[in-house]
């Protein structure tokens, strides 16, 4: 079971569009996107422990979330998800440490099928092997099936990240050595490259096909997270 999650809500998100923060979007069933992010980590691994990396309007996150633990990107303005993730790792703990994306919408579900990966410290990155978006980032694997590859600009792409990522305690040096010398610009999946490249770092591919998750980057991506939100409640 997980007991360190970070949320990387920095960005300014301006994709989207929205005067505040991304994470705070509001979703169809009333909720934010980080109300519904926390809530879901909070039931399904009783006891972690939250940090949300915060840089953009960061007064109106904490304001609305009092409870959990922050780190402050005071460079939000001019460095990428990189130095928000290598801030919170830095941070942590001597445990593993499971890591979101601010604007991903997923399936409760996926949680729980990473539970056994988590309790045997197994590094790993979840992914949609039925979709492989242009603007998302894609993975390739090696010969013994772990990430070999892992960037926007992967050619023949097995599938994309969907946002939802864990690192073991002994893997974590690795990456935040990695995650220290890559570009300021650079997304935190350039650190797991890295590692993997020049460490020998060994990161599962978790295909979470099956389940929703959508990161929401336009307004074409937050009407399928409301639409497979509801799908799912009424599956339920």
């Amino acid at each position: 079971m997980a007991r360190q999650a970070v949320i990387l809500a920095a960005g300014m998100g301006t994709r989207l569009g929205r005067p505040f923060p991304k994470p705070l979007t509001e979703l169809a069933d009333g909720q934010s996107i980080m109300a519904q992010q926390i809530g879901k980590l909070l039931h399904a691994y009783p006891g972690v422990r939250v940090m949300v990396v915060v840089g953009f309007k960061r007064d109106l996150i904490m304001e609305a979330f009092p409870d959990v633990a922050y780190a402050y990107n005071e460079f939000y303005d001019q460095t990428n998800t990189s130095k928000s993730l290598l801030k919170a790792l830095r941070l942590s703990d001597d445990t593993g440490v499971l890591w979101l994306n601010g604007d991903v919408v997923f399936d409760e579900r996926i949680l729980s099928r990473v539970q056994d990966r988590i309790d045997a410290e197994q590094t790993f990155v979840c992914v949609n092997t039925a979709a492989v978006g242009e603007e998302e980032v894609k993975y390739t694997v090696d010969g013994e099936g772990f990430i070999q590859e892992l960037s926007k600009t992967v050619v023949g792409a097995l599938g994309e990240a969907v946002g939802i990522n864990f690192v073991s305690a002994a893997d974590k040096p690795v990456l935040i050595e990695a995650l220290d010398r890559v570009a300021d610009n650079d997304y935190f999946e350039r650190g797991l490259e890295v590692a993997i490249a020049e460490s020998g770092l060994r990161v599962e591919p978790v295909d979470i096909s099956d389940l929703f998750a959508v990161e929401v980057d336009f307004e074409a991506d937050l009407q399928r997270a409301n639409e497979a939100a509801a799908a799912d409640d009424g599956d339920s």
